[in-house]
C-alpha cells in the first residue's frame, strides 16, 4: 500500500462515524471563524509589495491601461510568442499582436503538446485570487486561465490580477475558492517565479515553472 493510500484510508476510517448527509466539517464544531480577514493595512499595496519581494515584476495600472501594459511587458521581456487560454479577454489577446508577438491559442480542440508549450515564449493569463499577506496568486484554471500546464511550462508568465480579486490573506482566499474546489477545478498557488535551492543553498530558478513572473494589477 502506498503512502497516499495509507493517508486516504486513515481519513476514511476517521469519518466512518459521521452521519450520512452531514458535512464532516459540521459534525465536529471547531472553535475557529472561517474566512476571516487578517490585518495587513493597505490590502492592495501590501499585495503588490509582497509579490515584488518574491522577485516578480509588479505593475499597477487602471483597468483600461492593461492592454498597453501587456504590450510593454512582452516588448521588455523580448517575447515573440505567447500562449493564451480561450476565455482570455479579447483586448488582452489583441495586446499580444500589437506587441509584435505571435498568439498561440490552447483549446479543448487543439491542446498544445508540452514541446509546443516549451517552445512558446510566454503565457498570458488572468487569475482567480490574490492574497496580500503572503503575496500569493491563485489560479483556479477557469476559462481565462487555461489548463494547468500553461502556467507551468512556458518560461515567462504574465498574469493579470484585478483589484477586486485581492483579499487580505489565505483564509479569505480559500473562502473565495470554495466554489472552484467544489466544482473539482485544480488550483495552482504561485508565490513568485519558480525557484529552489540546492544542498549548498544556491538558488536555482525555473525548475518547476516560469523563471519570470510579471504581474499587472488592474485597479
Amino acid at each position: 500500500m502506498s503512502a497516499r493510500e495509507v493517508i486516504l484510508a486513515r481519513i476514511r476510517s476517521s469519518l466512518t462515524d459521521v452521519p450520512v448527509g452531514v458535512a464532516p466539517e459540521r459534525d465536529v464544531p471547531v472553535a475557529w471563524k472561517y474566512a476571516q480577514a487578517v490585518d495587513v493595512g493597505d490590502v492592495l499595496g501590501s499585495f503588490a509589495q509582497r509579490v515584488a519581494d518574491y522577485k516578480a515584476t509588479v505593475v499597477r495600472c487602471a483597468a483600461s491601461e492593461v492592454p498597453d501594459e501587456i504590450a510593454k511587458a512582452l516588448t521588455t521581456l523580448g517575447v515573440r510568442s505567447v500562449v493564451v487560454p480561450t476565455g482570455l479577454e479579447e483586448s488582452w489577446k489583441d495586446a499580444v499582436t500589437k506587441a509584435g508577438a505571435h498568439v498561440v491559442v490552447d483549446s479543448e480542440e487543439h491542446r498544445l503538446s508540452h514541446k509546443e508549450l516549451n517552445d512558446t515564449g510566454a503565457v498570458l493569463t488572468a487569475a482567480a485570487v490574490g492574497a496580500a499577506q503572503t503575496g500569493t496568486i491563485v489560479l483556479d484554471h477557469s476559462a481565462d486561465q487555461g489548463r494547468r500546464a500553461l502556467s507551468l511550462v512556458p518560461d515567462v508568465h504574465v498574469c493579470i490580477v484585478r483589484a477586486d480579486q485581492v483579499v487580505s490573506g489565505v483564509p479569505e482566499a480559500v473562502a473565495r475558492l470554495k466554489a472552484s474546489v467544489q466544482a473539482g477545478q485544480p488550483l495552482t498557488w504561485i508565490s513568485g517565479p519558480s525557484a529552489t535551492s540546492d544542498i549548498e543553498l544556491s538558488r536555482v530558478e525555473g525548475v518547476h515553472g516560469p523563471r519570470t513572473l510579471y504581474v499587472i494589477i488592474a485597479e
